[in-house]
């Protein structure tokens, strides 16, 4: 197995100050290709740990893909850390000194100096091309390992990583078929109490099972090698089973945009008015293209779930709409959930704890809640099942609406 690691530098990604969004998307992009990641480091800007980090990670990895610090200011330091690492200088690549000069030109500015340093690469450096941006990558090998040196820009490293560093790492190593991750979403059930339920299956030979909790939702995920596929796919129903009607997805589509599929194929449009959940679930149902007729943030104000269930009905009917969800606002922890249909309307009114959770965890949760009703809808069900450790405590059925 070909062991490959990601170094992420600088100062802002070692504190938090920013999200580390490239290293959670070469882990992703490069599981999928048949090269997974087997260890990630994060490191500051200081030249002396840069040094020693590339040092150490060269006698143990085979593939290293370090992302940040090829900027033009002082504290870019990837590149001197790298000629340092190797005992040798750092020299002026002018073919990429005049591509950058043509870059800045092209959109009518002037390169300052301190771009110029983004040309000086290792002496025993392959230059990798980067043809969205200034800052140039380079490979070099450092004693068992080839080290892929990449901008922290996210548009910049994404298309080095597809077009130059992944190629070179199929011509090098024999292709390895990606290992099989299936995935699934759940919602209203504990992490342990999945986990009572499939910790006794018993799973393939190097396959394991996963848990990602991140509220509201857990997701499943049965990850092993391709060599295990049949069996994989023949236990994978046992794990569907115990989901039960916690499922509310699979695969990484995501809920928003399964519904907005569903609605799309339907036709059918969607009218929202919401309190508590803020705009939350026209943002989650807008980006993923939902056909949404309308949309309402309304102040909050105290309501009865057949008050909730006809504003949901009103909704429907003054914007000619197929359907109307409808969130209330938060009163003495409890909310409100309606939605309008052609063939009637449905209501539920949840209890829900104001002290264990963040105001935005909790909007969350009353948002997955919404769409999950939604979701039942769309494929059939009641919506008046289990739910959980969300505590339902009232429902109202008003069918035959129009």
């Amino acid at each position: 197995m070909i062991n490959v690691e990601m170094l992420s530098t600088g100062d802002e990604v070692l504190h938090g100050q920013i999200v580390d969004t490239n290293a959670a998307w070469l882990a992703d992009f490069l599981f999928t290709q048949g090269f997974p990641l087997t260890r990630r480091n994060t490191v500051g800007d200081n030249l002396d740990d840069l040094v020693a980090i590339l040092r150490e990670r060269s006698e143990h990895a085979d593939v290293l893909i370090v992302n940040g610090g090829l900027g033009p200011t002082s504290d870019d330091l990837s590149a001197l850390a790298a000629a340092t690492a190797k005992g040798e200088n750092l020299v002026l690549h002018e073919e990429w000194l005049t591509q950058m000069a043509r870059f800045f030109s092209e959109r009518g500015r002037i390169m300052a100096p301190s771009n110029r340093k983004q040309a000086e690469i290792p002496a025993s450096a392959e230059l990798i091309d980067n043809p969205v941006g200034t800052a140039c990558g380079f490979a070099v090998e450092l004693n068992r390992c080839l080290m892929f040196f990449t901008p922290g820009v996210p548009s910049e490293f994404k298309v080095m990583v597809e077009q130059q560093i992944l190629p070179r790492l199929r011509k090098r190593y024999q292709l390895v078929e990606p290992p099989l991750c299936l995935r699934l979403t759940t919602f209203g059930r504990s992490e342990s109490d999945l986990a009572q339920s499939l910790d006794p299956l018993e799973l393939p030979p190097g396959v394991t099972m996963g848990y990602r909790s991140s509220m509201p939702i857990i997701e499943l995920k049965l990850t092993g090698p391709a060599s295990q596929r049949e069996a994989m796919l023949a236990l994978w129903p046992q794990v569907q089973r115990v989901a039960g009607e916690s499922l509310i997805f699979e695969g990484t589509e995501g809920l928003p945009a399964q519904l907005a599929r569903q609605l799309q194929e339907r036709q059918l449009s969607l009218t929202l008015s919401e309190q508590f959940t803020a705009g939350l679930l026209a943002l989650q149902l807008a980006r993923a293209g939902a056909p949404l007729l309308a949309s309402e943030v309304i102040p909050a104000q105290q309501e009865t779930l057949a008050q909730t269930a006809r504003w949901a009905q009103e909704r429907r009917g003054s914007h000619f709409a197929g359907l109307a969800l409808a969130v209330t606002g938060l009163e003495d922890d409890h909310l409100n959930f309606a939605l309008a249909t052609p063939q009637g309307t449905w209501a539920l009114r949840a209890k829900f704890s104001t002290t264990r959770h963040s105001l935005q965890v909790r909007q969350e949760v009353c948002a997955m809640m919404a769409l999950n009703m939604l979701r039942r809808w769309l494929n059939g069900k009641p919506l008046t099942s289990e739910h959980g450790w969300i505590n339902i405590v009232e429902t109202l059925d008003i069918p035959g609406q129009t």
